[in-house]
């Protein structure tokens, strides 16, 4: 596959639906460059799914794993089945029993095929099998599954093991803490699910608590594998108290900033009253990122998509957890966390994850001044209504390092509604597809994506059906500005 330079050569029209971005195997996101793909992509229709290149992994297979569970089936299974290919026994029965509760008459069983742990499933358990593929982020990575059909070489462990002494040392040195408090997943949800399931353990069943509006699937996986969440939008002190009080919840889960909103509770706040009333805080900080703001002295746990801005080049799966050396809980965490967590970062993933993460403190001080830029100039437009950015958020700037900023992404509208939405979308010049924190520039109209079956309710929760979310690249920002001056002016 020859690499597309998405810099200068951004997959952004109607002929560019369906490749990958970037243009490597491994590619975390693929191109839905006009508005209707992008509905096309949610209907699955047909013509548009299969014209898909790539995938982000946890909506769907990647090529390589696809071509897994295709050939697991053809030797295990049977034609009314699917297979979900695992990378070890203990996630597939996790996968297993979340089928199970769902449908007591599941017909379920789990094959080795080429050193992968497939979960076969009939057809009335596929879509609770894909659920707990998708939240939990525990499924096979697609350079695990390309090592095992032999098409790439499998990694010594000794390299594997090399490159995570790395990796936690880079990340200890961002969260300034020690290495043994932070563990490294298979994607951010895994992380999440690692967290959560740690939480039962130590505080039972209680339901979790999110406040602020959440990234979809950070919603849906306590919603729907484990033990329910609720919801609370309003984030005043005193409504969260009561909440507190009366819900009594096992934790609570904050992302910093809220994604597609860019806004910060107040997290100093409610840290403290949740250790009054011995409540975990978990923070999401994937995209305000611990190396502009510093969250553990607030937070018990920290979880993180390392996908996104940690590894910048968009085609590697990973995360993390850090647990914060001030945690009341921090010696049951540290000890609860490892028993467990299903699976790690395979060697693979690792390896190339610590090389791409090499820049990361001087590529995300980068990426915060070209976002920054970038909406100071959208604010200037007469046609924008909104500029959605974390720097005219008090909580958020409480929060800054010396020397933080303010991350890579941005959301803004249009006054001219839906239409002027689409029309914008489908003339800008820049990549177009989910995902974010990657080295190029990447738009997509959230909401469409994460909430397309439940549009009025994000309505309701304040968050715009024809908002469009920017992920600032490393581009010319001369050029950068061009490109969006030009669509958004009918150039």
């Amino acid at each position: 596959m020859t690499e597309r330079n998405l810099l200068t050569d951004p997959c952004w029209d109607a002929k560019d639906l369906g490749e990958p971005l970037p243009s490597r195997p491994h590619a975390v996101s693929v191109a839905l460059p006009r508005w209707t793909d992008v509905i096309a992509y949610e209907e699955k229709v047909p013509a548009c799914i299969n014209s898909l290149k790539a995938i982000y992994p946890r909506f769907g297979f990647n090529p390589f794993v696809a071509e897994v569970a295709r050939k697991s089936l053809a030797i295990h299974g049977e034609p009314d089945q699917s297979s979900w290919p695992y990378p070890n026994v203990a996630s597939a029965l996790s996968a297993q029993k979340h089928c199970h509760r769902n449908n007591s008459e599941c017909f379920s069983k789990i094959e080795d095929y080429l050193g992968t742990s497939c979960l076969f499933v009939d057809q009335r358990s596929t879509p609770s099998a894909k659920a707990f593929w998708q939240h939990t982020g525990l499924g096979l990575s697609s350079r695990e599954a390309a090592i095992a059909l032999g098409k790439e070489k499998k990694p010594s462990t000794s390299n594997g093991h090399c490159a995570r002494v790395k990796l936690l040392n880079r990340l200890a040195n961002i969260y300034e803490c020690d290495s043994n408090l932070i563990q490294l997943h298979r994607s951010g949800m895994a992380a999440l699910t690692t967290t959560l399931s740690a939480i039962k353990r130590i505080k039972g069943n209680s339901s979790i608590l999110q406040i602020g509006f959440p990234y979809v699937d950070v919603l849906k996986l306590p919603q729907i594998i484990f033990q329910g969440s609720d919801l609370i939008i309003k984030t005043k002190a005193s409504h969260i108290k009561e909440e507190l009080d009366k819900q009594q919840p096992a934790a609570i889960i904050i992302e910093i900033p809220s994604n597609p909103l860019l806004q910060c509770v107040d997290l100093i706040s409610i840290s403290k009253l949740a250790k009054d009333k011995n409540i975990p805080v978990i923070v999401d900080d994937t995209i305000g990122s611990s190396i502009n703001v510093h969250l553990t002295p607030f937070a018990d746990v920290i979880f993180s998509s390392l996908t996104k801005s940690f590894a910048g080049r968009g085609d590697i799966l990973a995360g993390s957890t850090v647990i914060s050396p001030y945690s009341k809980w921090k010696k049951e965490l540290t000890e609860t966390i490892p028993k467990v967590a299903l699976s790690s970062l395979s060697d693979s993933d690792a390896i190339q994850l610590e090389i791409t993460s090499r820049d990361v403190k001087d590529r995300l001080k980068r990426l915060n001044t070209s976002c920054l830029k970038l909406k100071e100039k959208l604010e200037l437009k007469k046609e924008i209504s909104k500029v959605l950015h974390p720097q005219e958020c008090k909580n958020f700037n409480s929060l800054l390092k010396k020397g933080g900023g303010y991350g890579c992404l941005l959301s803004f509208e249009l006054r001219g509604g839906i239409e002027e939405s689409k029309r914008v979308y489908d003339s800008l010049r820049v990549s177009k597809g989910p995902s974010l924190g990657t080295n190029f520039t990447l738009v997509c109209p959230y909401v469409q994506l994460a909430h397309f079956n439940e549009l009025k309710w994000a309505e309701s929760c304040g968050v715009s059906e024809h908002l469009l979310r920017v992920s600032v690249g490393l581009e010319n920002e001369d050029e950068l500005w061009e490109r969006f001056n030009s669509a958004i002016e009918k150039k």
